[in-house]
């Protein structure tokens, strides 16, 4: 029988270390494992003839260390998480102070002063040394197991500039009064001893440790879903404690309470846990977890659910799940997986260095060995195989990732749209499908009165006026709906009363006015006519809340309250047909409400009364069948399927579970920027495509000169500032994107 355990993995670089993790554990006989290079977590399945000690040790011999959980409890990670954030920034800030004089000396002449060179050096050495070690420390991990990523190229390249450096300052002729490096894009072959390459050592070092930085940054958000979880729910509850004559309330904190505590909720405040009424009847609002749009009526013996809201009467409840086993537990525990097991995109730079550093390596050992064999001296055989080593190390590679995210996120927030991180990228080109929850995403979330229906002979004006004056008294969401509706000079009510699970009653302007269900009015004799008959079953098959108004013994009219679409939505949903993308309606609400909605805004596909684990099912249904999905959504049911979708979008104006769950969040609520945010994510992916390509494509030119000894400082300065120039100018384009709203 296997067991499944979450291992705590430390000391990845990139995503190549994931793998090679992943790999090393999966040669063990009957393990399974998959390593999240975002989470920095391993999820390994292994048989009972496996110890977990095989497991660490499997591990560390790739390089890596792993932890149990219960030797790094959340506090801990927390803490550690804490401590190491500042040391990169701090690693990034230094090295950019001190590099940029050195990039600024070693490339304008004009500014080279006498000894300009060892000041320098002094400036470069804190930067290739201490700035650039987690770079040197990868490389000598990926060396021990015959491995080659972007840090084994990045450090050699580094080294070898600073290595020549030295050798040139201290051997040769750079280190000598007045030297300079002059203005001229000559070719011709020297033995290198009076070259130095400090500012490419210094530059590489510090825009690498740049891009680190963003990335463990947006990285880091990554569990930041689940602590807004865990702050959702109540912290404190009143429990009521004694014997049944004379019970009294006990405030005590919620993860204290147990199973069968009874406890109060009072209107307004969160349900502690899930449990069952035992007294009262309320409207609770469910919004937040089941995406139902209208409150649920519960009374004796309903079921309610941690993290609600007590939208009506005083209730007593009494516990039946704490800790763990609440739906809100559930719910995190959906999260947690769907964020594991989600495939994080591979970085572009790791993939292109599997081919081209061992490439790099060989060429240069290559072209030591071709001047060592032609008798041209071990002075320029070396100074030909440094060179090809230094050319080799892209500086722009350094800036093409970060640039274009920093300029795209930039603009992105300019327009309302925050992307998380380059991860996130990949999945905007190939989305096909579009996954939309209905509450707060399509529609606005609010119950609003669609329209007022008066009974022959009646004012619909009236109808509503009455009915708003005396619903402006209750808390009630459709009470509210329709007391807003009706506006703000209302008349006086007396005798109001508040009919739990009916409605209300109360005198307005002489008449005795009843608002509530249908029932209610009957319990009167004032029967809804034959026409009103006809309207409320056409509202009910909709979706929408007829509320029956009645007085003075006849039922005068319905006022119809419904949560509104957006006016938005419509036009979001074409704008994403125009990307290629097919539209799917996803929501917790019933078949009528969700159809409704659908027909409105242009939706074929609908898939309605649906729970917050369904809604994760439903995304990786649509997943097994081949199609790449995008996920709009506001609520914490929307939570685990937007971290489950290969794009997670939320709304703003959404709560803060679903916006940390996301990769895009939509500040502004509207829809037509989830279009925007697409198109602005996709020209970023290209904008980085092609700085990669440029990144390496100047560098890779250089090469055959650098073999053929025939590479000067200048020139390979040169090729280094331009294809940086070119790449940041490439970003900078991306603040010309416009979004399709101006």
């Amino acid at each position: 029988m296997a067991t499944d355990i979450e291992l705590a993995i430390s000391g990845m670089t990139c995503s190549s270390c994931a793998n090679r993790i992943e790999r090393k554990l999966n040669k063990l006989d009957g393990v399974t494992a998959t390593v999240n290079y975002s989470t920095e977590k391993a999820r390994v399945s292994y048989p009972e003839d496996v110890s977990t000690d095989v497991l660490l040790k499997t591990v560390a011999d790739a390089g890596y260390a792993a932890v149990l959980p219960q030797a790094a409890p959340e506090a801990a990670d927390g803490a550690e998480d804490d401590e190491q954030r500042d040391p990169l920034r701090d690693r990034v800030v230094i090295s950019a102070l001190l590099s940029v004089p050195v990039i600024a000396m070693g490339m304008v002449s004009a500014w080279q002063f006498t000894y300009w060179q060892w000041a320098s050096l002094a400036l470069a050495a804190p930067v290739v040394v201490w700035g650039a070690w987690p770079l040197h420390r990868a490389a000598l991990v990926n060396a021990r197991h015959g491995a080659a990523t972007m840090d084994t190229l990045v450090s050699v390249g580094v080294l070898s500039a600073f290595g020549w450096s030295l050798y040139a300052l201290f051997l040769g002729t750079a280190g000598e009064t007045g030297m300079v490096h002059p203005f001229e894009l000559t070719i011709d072959r020297a033995d290198g001893a009076s070259n130095i390459y400090l500012e490419v050592a210094a530059g590489v070092t510090t825009f690498i440790l740049l891009g680190r930085w963003l990335e463990e940054r947006a990285k880091r958000q990554s569990g930041a879903a689940l602590r807004a979880l865990a702050t959702l729910g109540a912290k404190d509850v009143a429990v009521l404690r004694g014997p049944d004559g004379d019970r009294r309330e006990e405030r005590i904190p919620v993860e204290q309470l147990a199973v069968g505590d009874v406890f109060v909720v009072r209107p307004g405040e969160k349900v502690a846990t899930d449990g069952v009424v035992v007294e009262g009847s309320s409207a609770v609002d469910a919004s937040m977890l089941t995406g139902e749009s209208v409150p649920v009526e519960v009374g004796v013996g309903d079921s309610v659910v941690g993290a609600t809201v007590n939208a009506g009467g005083r209730l007593l409840v009494r516990a039946t799940r704490v800790g763990s086993d609440t739906q809100l537990a559930q719910m995190a525990r959906l999260v947690e997986e769907a964020q594991h097991g989600k495939a994080q995109v591979q970085r572009l730079a790791d993939r292109i260095s599997a081919v081209f550093v061992p490439t790099v390596m060989a060429l240069s050992v290559a072209t030591l060995g071709f001047w060592l064999g032609n008798d041209a001296g071990p002075t320029a055989a070396f100074t030909a195989a440094v060179a090809v080593l230094i050319v080799a190390c892209p500086c722009a590679l350094g800036l093409a990732t970060p640039t274009a995210l920093m300029v795209g996120t930039g603009r992105g927030a300019q327009l309302g749209i925050l992307i998380k991180g380059p991860e996130v990228l990949e999945s905007t080109r190939r989305v096909d499908t579009v996954v939309l929850d209905k509450t707060g995403t399509v529609t606005t979330g609010v119950m609003t009165v669609q329209k007022v229906v008066a009974a022959e002979g009646e004012d619909a004006d009236e109808v509503l006026r009455l009915a708003g004056a005396l619903e402006h008294a209750s808390e009630h969401p459709i009470a509210r709906a329709i007391a807003t509706a009706a506006g703000d000079e209302l008349p006086m009510v007396e005798d109001f009363t508040n009919l739990e699970g009916l409605g209300v009653q109360g005198v307005v302007d002489g008449y005795a006015v009843l608002v509530g269900r249908p029932r209610l009015l009957a319990e009167w004799s004032q029967h809804l006519s034959p026409e009103l008959e006809a309207e409320m079953t056409a509202a009910q098959a909709e979706g929408s809340t007829p509320v029956a108004v009645g007085w003075d013994g006849r039922a005068r009219g319905l006022v119809v309250v419904a949560d509104a679409v957006k006016d938005t939505s419509g036009e979001a949903i074409r704008r994403l047909r125009d990307l290629g993308l097919t539209p799917v309606l996803l929501t917790g609400d019933n078949e009528a409400a969700a159809r409704r909605v659908a027909d409105e805004v242009g939706i074929e596909t609908v898939i309605a009364d649906v729970l917050p684990a369904d809604k994760v099912a439903e995304v990786q249904r649509l997943q097994a069948e081949g199609r790449v999905v995008a996920m709009v959504g506001d609520g914490v049911n929307d939570a685990a399927a937007l971290a489950q979708a290969d794009l997670g979008l939320a709304m703003g104006t959404g709560t803060d579970v679903a916006i940390e769950a996301s990769d895009l969040t939509l500040v502004s609520g509207d829809l037509r920027v989830a279009a925007d945010a697409i198109r602005l994510a996709r020209r970023t992916l290209a904008t980085i495509k092609g700085n990669l390509f440029w990144a390496f494509a100047y560098n890779v030119a250089a090469i055959p000169l650098a073999a053929a000894g025939l590479l000067n400082p200048m020139l390979a300065g040169a090729a280094m500032a331009f294809s940086s120039v070119f790449v940041v100018t490439n970003s900078l384009r991306l603040r010309g994107f416009r979004s399709s709203l101006t």
